[in-house]
């Protein structure tokens, strides 16, 4: 069984461009520009950030279950 020879290409040839065009889906530039603006905007203001508060909404909502498995019990 005889190989394959790799033919090789001509150096005036490799210096063009393939032709390959590549389209990205619009929500691809759109979503990581939200993501950034967004991120961007909670630096900017941090008290609008949940996570920024003294006291966060886990911490109440665990508090009110255990009420009212205290009350239930």
């Amino acid at each position: 069984m005889s190989a394959r020879s790799h033919t090789r290409r001509d150096p005036a040839d490799q210096a063009k461009p393939a032709g390959i065009e590549i389209q990205l889906p619009w929500w691809s530039i759109a979503l990581p520009a939200i993501a950034f603006a967004a991120l961007l905007l909670l630096i900017l203001n941090p008290a609008d950030a949940h996570a920024a508060s003294s006291e966060p909404a886990v911490t109440d909502i665990l508090e009110r279950l255990r009420d009212m498995l205290r009350i239930a019990a």
